[in-house]
Order: structure tokens, then C-alpha cells, then sequence
């Protein structure tokens, strides 16, 4: 028995001390440090290939309701644009950060009416070749604080505003032309949250809503963004998402009394640089 227990110990001698090296040889897991949950500015330039969407309403200033148009498929707008996408967001400490972001949409038709069309103190006809022009430009800007941070992933909400303009003009020759205008600062509130897969790759979103009724403005704006990020480098990466936003809103301005109802959505591609 003394035997038994002189070799077991013997054994356990020589095992222990191989067991030891292993785990000190086994690599430990890293937690991925991706450059969009440490860097304090990150800058993002690319494009959206936006599918459009616009129905907009201008009533007559003596009063009435104003008929609300497609502008798509009733004045020949086009229904899908590539356009410019700019933004920056800025780590002000370890949980705080500033983002902002920015679009312009310009589109031009020209299409003979197949239905009478009533546009503000205008009246086009059937049978009428009219020209339509809408621009559309949206910055957003937001402030969030992170509750949930870690080197890896965060989450976080805020607030902020989207400052809509939207301009849409019809005109025809012999008949006239009409203009509505408008800019709109839009409160919401902000949720967003990015996650690091790697030290190369992360994904990240936000979603902005609101339903509101201040001043001359009632309705509502929703905005949500989902990106995949890519960085190769230190400072430079790239990036592929989606891109989907809802306004809709009832005005009551003296440049514009009507309906303004606006949507966009599709992928968008973009490079970042950040320090």
C-alpha cells in the first residue's frame, strides 16, 4: 500500500509541473479594441443609393385642403438616386459623445398630366406638360451618453434633432408655377449601440423617432441606420450599411401650408477615418 501511494505520488510530481506549462503556454482570449468604440473623432464620407418617395401637398393661402401629389409617379421624379453621405461623431469623454450626419437630395421631372393636378394658387390641367423640381436635405445631429460601455461594446441614447428642408415647385408654360418651402428642426430621441467582432471588424446602429406637435408642425420622423465596419488600417477603415428614413408632416407655415411626406431607404457604402 505505501508502495501504491509513494508512486501515485511520484506521478503527480511529474504531471502537475506539465500541466502548469500548459496553461501558461495557452494563449489567453484578446478582447477585440476596434477604433470605433476608442478613437475620439471618426469622420465618415461615402454615398446612399436612396429609393425615394415623396408626397407633398400645398394648399391654396386663402384656405382649403391641398391636394397631396406623388411626385414620382404623378410628375416623372426619379425613383432611385445615388447621393453624397457625410458625418462625424465626437468622443467628448468615455461616455458622452456628439454625432452628426448629412444628406442633399436634388431631383428635376418633366411629364404631360394624365389628371388635373391643384398645386397652391395653381390649377394644371390634363393634357398640361408641367416641370417639377424637389430638394431635400436632412442634418442630423445628436447628443447620446453611453450607460452600458465596456472595450468592446456600447450602448447607449440621447437626443438631438433632424433639421429637414424640404422644396418642391411645379410649373408649367401658359399655365404658371408655385413653390412650397420649408425647414424644419425635428426633436428626437437617439438609441444606438456598437459592437466590436474583432479588432478589425464591428457593427454598429441608431435609431432616431419621434412623434411630436410643436409650433407649425405636426407628425412624426423616424431614422435607423445599421453598418458593418471594416478597418484594415489604423486610421483609415471602410464600411457597408442600410439607411431608412420616415418623415411625415402635417405644416402650417406661411411658405408652406400642406402635407410633406418623405421616405428614403437603401445600402449605402462609405470610408472612415479616424485618430
Amino acid at each position: 500500500m505505501r508502495i501504491v501511494r509513494l508512486l501515485a505520488a511520484v506521478g503527480l510530481a511529474c504531471v502537475l509541473p506539465v500541466e502548469a506549462a500548459r496553461a501558461q503556454a495557452a494563449p489567453r482570449e484578446e478582447i477585440p479594441d476596434h477604433p470605433a468604440l476608442s478613437d475620439q473623432f471618426v469622420f465618415n464620407l461615402g454615398v446612399f443609393n436612396a429609393r425615394t418617395s415623396n408626397q407633398v401637398g400645398l394648399a391654396p393661402p386663402g384656405g382649403g385642403a391641398g391636394v397631396v401629389i406623388d411626385m414620382e409617379n404623378a410628375l416623372g421624379l426619379d425613383e432611385r438616386r445615388v447621393i453624397a453621405l457625410g458625418g462625424f461623431y465626437w468622443r467628448m469623454s468615455e461616455r458622452w459623445r456628439l454625432e452628426m450626419e448629412y444628406f442633399r437630395l436634388h431631383r428635376e421631372g418633366s411629364r404631360t398630366l394624365d389628371t388635373q393636378i391643384n398645386w397652391g394658387n395653381q390649377v394644371f390641367p390634363i393634357g398640361t406638360t408641367v416641370n417639377s423640381s424637389s430638394t431635400i436635405h436632412d442634418t442630423r445631429v445628436t447628443a447620446g451618453y453611453s450607460f452600458f460601455k465596456r472595450t468592446d461594446k456600447e450602448l447607449g441614447a440621447g437626443f438631438g434633432l433632424h433639421v429637414m428642408g424640404v422644396n418642391a415647385s411645379i410649373e408649367a408654360a401658359g399655365v404658371g408655377s408655385d413653390t412650397g418651402a420649408v425647414t424644419a428642426p425635428l426633436p428626437v430621441v437617439n438609441f444606438y449601440g456598437t459592437f466590436a467582432l474583432t479588432s478589425q471588424w464591428a457593427v454598429r446602429m441608431h435609431m432616431d423617432w419621434l412623434s411630436l406637435s410643436y409650433s407649425q408642425y405636426q407628425g412624426d420622423v423616424r431614422s435607423m441606420a445599421f453598418d458593418l465596419l471594416y478597418q484594415p488600417f489604423r486610421h483609415v477603415g471602410f464600411g457597408v450599411g442600410m439607411r431608412s428614413l420616415v418623415l411625415d408632416l402635417t405644416i402650417d407655415d406661411p411658405k408652406w401650408r400642406g402635407r410633406a411626406r418623405s421616405t428614403f431607404s437603401g445600402p449605402a457604402a462609405f470610408m472612415t477615418v479616424s485618430f
